[in-house]
């Protein structure tokens, strides 16, 4: 199992627990797990509205390609530690990492 923990916009972290075989992108585990993330675009890196922070081991993750910064670039309060959920594939590597949620509510 791959565990992470989310940490929603009221600043309540909760573990979750995703199967290691599952090829799903973490904003596709968000939503799986109830959490109020937008997603307008599907999982395209069009749109920012899956935004997260990450809070715990941002260097495990591949840098971001060109279409993830050009839409982190449009979000006034993105950081050095924003990605886009839909971008981030979920993988062994991914445990014990902690993610914010950013983006709009639904």
């Amino acid at each position: 199992m791959i565990n992470i923990i989310v940490e929603d916009r009221n600043g309540e972290q909760q573990p979750v627990e995703i199967p290691e075989e599952i090829s799903l992108s973490l904003m596709e585990v968000l939503k799986a797990s109830d959490y109020n993330i937008l997603a307008t675009c599907g999982g395209m890196a069009l749109c920012a509205t899956c935004h997260v922070q990450v809070l715990e081991g941002l260097d495990k993750l591949p840098p971001p390609g060109d279409e993830e910064m050009d839409m982190l670039d449009t979000l006034p309060d993105a950081g050095f530690d924003s990605r886009l959920a839909c971008q981030i594939r979920m993988n062994e590597n991914l445990n014990g990492m902690v993610f914010r949620i950013r983006g709009d509510e639904q």
